[in-house]
């Protein structure tokens, strides 16, 4: 039976069988989101709209990284 507050039937439906948040509690906010919304796009009625917030939480994170000046460029950059 699905908890429309603490385990909607889309936090616990990926085939994986692992809930999202076991996941994303170990990265920071934005990157957690962002991940939140790709892994459960699918699992809802709007991926389009999901994968959308995923990137806008992606550019986010981008943006704090370039301002920390704290970027290392790899070997393919």
């Amino acid at each position: 039976m699905s908890d429309p507050v603490n385990s909607p039937r889309h936090y616990t439906e990926h085939p994986s069988g692992v809930e999202c948040i076991q996941i994303t509690e170990h990265m920071n906010f934005c990157l957690g989101n962002a991940f939140k919304y790709i892994w459960r796009a699918a699992l809802k009625d709007n991926r389009l709209q999901d994968l959308k917030k995923a990137r806008w939480y992606i550019d986010r994170e981008i943006a704090r990284y370039e301002l920390s000046g704290d970027c290392q460029h790899g070997a393919d950059s």
